[in-house]
């Protein structure tokens, strides 16, 4: 199971603030980032792209703020995150900056992940900075987000980043080595859960409460992670987030639970494209394009004859042929408006004609799913 890590293109992982933060004074546990920083630089250093979903704003700005240590209202815990997210993110890009690597900083809401113009702003922005050797660092924006866009709790916000970049492995350091049968604080002969094929009602129903009082994820939250990286096609192992270098220690086979997906990242986001999502609106290309499209080649204006219905940036597409049959869907890379006034044109020509520089395809091979038989 190991080699899902190691071979993994890219590595989402999710440090819980039970790992991050000292429980017993608040601080932050500095030898265990420094251990991790090494880590972290090490899984770098041969080619893997790492993802790091971070908590412990809030752990770390309740100290500071010297909040009680029971519950606080929504409007003091968005404080410690206002004031704790800063020693948060510098303590990151310190400790990862003694291995020459280069912290950024993401904070996001639910909104930002179901809102398609945001969503999309974001996978940019992270692949982007990926393709330039950063590490992300990101984290709930709990100032702004209200209970009705919240996550709540950062194993799904780890989940839905896994999805959006398409990453093809989710690592949830917990307080907690893996998934059990049943409580292992309440029972000791617990029987534990190594591997996971398919989340069924019998692994919803093992789903416990949270071991620390330090975070806001249990077991159930973890589950939901699993449901959605799984989806998107990856895997996604839970860990023990205490131990120094985590990564080194999943890779030995330390003791830990895999949930396993059934397709890799780019099969399944295909068949989501093809299948979950209602074009709104088509386009139709010529049969060169369409011979291209067959061939595994990206759709580009000069193939596309005609553009029909109203659509934004991102929507879903059906691309047919000029005898009316769709050969395939995809999420367009320009909106209706400026799609009909690139048709027919050559790639070097988009700026000219519509004053700023747009991606060279309509459609990228990445985005589209071919449905003609």
């Amino acid at each position: 199971m190991s080699a899902k890590l190691t071979s993994a293109r890219t590595l989402v992982v999710k440090i819980g603030s039970s790992t991050l933060v000292d429980a017993a004074t608040g601080a932050l546990a500095r030898a265990w980032l420094a251990a991790f920083a090494a880590d972290v630089a090490r899984v770098k250093a041969r080619g893997q792209n790492v993802v790091l979903v971070s908590s412990g704003a809030i752990a770390l700005g309740r100290r500071t703020l010297k909040l009680n240590t029971g519950a606080v209202k929504l409007e003091e815990a968005q404080a410690a995150a206002a004031v704790g997210q800063i020693g948060l993110a510098h303590a990151w890009s310190e400790a990862l900056a003694a291995h020459g690597l280069t912290v950024a900083q993401v904070l996001l809401t639910l909104g930002d992940t179901e809102n398609r113009r945001r969503y999309l702003n974001a996978r940019s922005t992270l692949k982007t900075l990926l393709a330039l050797g950063s590490i992300p660092v990101i984290n709930e924006n709990d100032t702004v987000a209200t209970a009705e866009i919240r996550f709540g709790d950062n194993d799904r916000l780890a989940a839905r980043v896994t999805g959006m970049i398409e990453a093809d492995c989710l690592v949830l350091l917990s307080d907690i080595d893996g998934l059990y049968a049943s409580d292992p604080r309440r029972n000791a002969n617990a029987r534990f859960i190594s591997e996971v094929k398919a989340i069924t009602p019998e692994i919803d129903a093992m789903a416990g409460a949270s071991g620390s009082d330090m975070g806001s994820g249990g077991m159930t939250t973890k589950i939901m992670a699993a449901r959605i990286a799984t989806d998107a096609g990856a895997n996604m192992v839970i860990a023990k987030g205490a131990v120094h270098q985590p990564l080194h220690a999943i890779e030995q086979g330390a003791h830990c639970t895999w949930f396993l997906a059934s397709a890799s990242p780019a099969a399944a986001r295909k068949r989501w494209i093809a299948g979950a999502l209602k074009p709104s609106g088509q386009i139709t290309i010529d049969a060169g394009a369409a011979n291209a499209l067959t061939q595994g080649k990206s759709l580009l204006p000069a193939g596309v004859v005609a553009v029909d219905g109203m659509f934004e940036r991102g929507d879903c597409v059906a691309v047919k042929d000029q005898s009316g049959r769709e050969v395939a869907r995809g999420l367009i890379a320009y909106g209706s408006d400026d799609a009909r006034k690139i048709l027919k044109a050559k790639s070097g020509e988009i700026e000219t004609i519509l004053g700023y520089r747009g991606r060279s395809e309509m459609i990228h091979r990445d985005d589209m799913a071919l449905t003609r038989s």
